[in-house]
C-alpha cells in the first residue's frame, strides 16, 4: 500500500502517515503537487497495489480514503489518531488482523493481511468502542499495545466488490 497525504499537510499528518506506513509494512510518500493519477502511477512504480490518502482538518489526520490501483474507492473512514513517541517494535511482514467490527474486515483485503480469530503477537486489533465505531490498535511482537492508535469515528464508504 502506498500511503500519502492531502496537499500541503501539517507535520502531524506527515508523521501519522510515516508511522501508519511503518506499522503496516507500506510505503509513505509526501504528495507535493501530485494529482490522483500521478499517485496511482507512483504506487505501481514502487510495487504497491493500493493507495491510502490521509486528509486533515485543522492540521490533524481526519479521514483515510483507500483506493485500488485502478482508482476505485475501496473504503473511506473518518478518524482520530493518537500517537506516542515510542519505538515501533512490530514485525509488519508477519502481521495478522483480528477484527470485532465486520464492516472493517475489508481492511484485511486492502492490506493483504490474514484475518484471524485470535493472535498472540504482531497483529492489528480492530475492536468495538463506546465513543466511536472502532479502535484500531497495533500489538507488537512482545504482545504490547503500541501508543499509535486510530479511532474510527465513522465509516463513510465501503466497496461492495
Amino acid at each position: 500500500m502506498l500511503i500519502s497525504t492531502s496537499r500541503k499537510p501539517s507535520q502531524k499528518t506527515r508523521k501519522f502517515c510515516k508511522n501508519f506506513a511503518r506499522v503496516t509494512d507500506s510505503t509513505s510518500v509526501n504528495r507535493g503537487k501530485m494529482n490522483m493519477r500521478e499517485l496511482l502511477l507512483k504506487a505501481l512504480e514502487v510495487d504497491e497495489f493500493n493507495l491510502a490518502v490521509v486528509n486533515e482538518i485543522k492540521g490533524n489526520p481526519s479521514r483515510i480514503s483507500f483506493f485500488s490501483n485502478k482508482g476505485d474507492i475501496l473504503l473511506t473512514i473518518l478518524i482520530g489518531a493518537s500517537e506516542g513517541n515510542e519505538k515501533m517494535n512490530i514485525a509488519p511482514s508477519q502481521l495478522k488482523m483480528v477484527s470485532e467490527v465486520e464492516e472493517l474486515n475489508v481492511l484485511s483485503e486492502i492490506f493483504d493481511f490474514d484475518l484471524v480469530e485470535s493472535a498472540e503477537d504482531n497483529y492489528i486489533l480492530i475492536s468495538k468502542s463506546e465513543d466511536s465505531v472502532a479502535k484500531i490498535n497495533f500489538i507488537n511482537k512482545f504482545g504490547e499495545k503500541l501508543k499509535f492508535q486510530i479511532n474510527v469515528k465513522k465509516v463513510l464508504e465501503v466497496s461492495n466488490d
